[in-house]
């Protein structure tokens, strides 16, 4: 995932000028993804150069000029683009979640489909995860360091049992999305 996207989703969500970008975005889509402000300011530059972003002004003339970001059909394209390709760095957890918020957005792209992959891969870790836990750790007489290396793999186990659960409720919410249509969205 590219922070570009993450940005477009949230100037999508709401234009706004940089500033109010990077303030939102640290209250939201930075809880999982992590940009500087200055990263943020550099790749407004880039996307504008792109031609996926307008830049307009406003503010008195001779006083401090502010931009207000909005996004192009360009970027918008760019966008649909990115969302409706699998992601294929593996369990990315933060790009999904971004596409999601796109797709709440844009409407339908083929998040289900990439969700529905994600599920598939962590069902196969849960269940490698479980048979290592039958096969070293069934033993009712475990030392302190067995008990403790228990306790990571069940971290790991819950991880995943969790992952499932959220998985599974987002998939039916999915599903709801191609019946009726994006949302409105929330204000961050």
């Amino acid at each position: 995932m590219t922070i570009q996207h993450a940005l477009l989703t949230s100037l999508l969500e709401k234009p706004s000028t940089g500033y109010q970008l990077a303030n939102r975005f640290d209250r939201s889509i930075g809880y999982f993804w992590q940009a500087t402000h200055q990263q943020i300011y550099r790749e407004l530059k880039r996307m504008a150069a792109a031609g996926w972003l307008e830049a307009e002004a406003d503010g008195a003339p001779g006083g401090r000029q502010r931009k207000t970001y909005h996004v192009l059909p360009e970027g918008r394209e760019e966008l649909v683009r990115w969302v409706s390709q699998p992601d294929s760095s593996g369990p990315c957890t933060s790009a999904l979640l971004v596409k999601l918020r796109a797709e709440a957005i844009l409407g339908p792209m083929g998040v289900h489909e990439e969700l529905a992959r994600l599920q598939s891969y962590h069902e196969e870790r849960l269940a490698s995860y479980r048979q290592i836990e039958q096969r070293d750790f069934a033993g009712d007489e475990l030392s302190v360091a067995q008990q403790l290396q228990h306790r990571v793999l069940r971290m790991g186990i819950m991880k995943e049992e969790n992952w499932l659960v959220w998985a599974s409720e987002t998939r039916a919410l999915l599903a709801t999305i191609g019946k009726n249509g994006p949302s409105s969205p929330q204000s961050d």
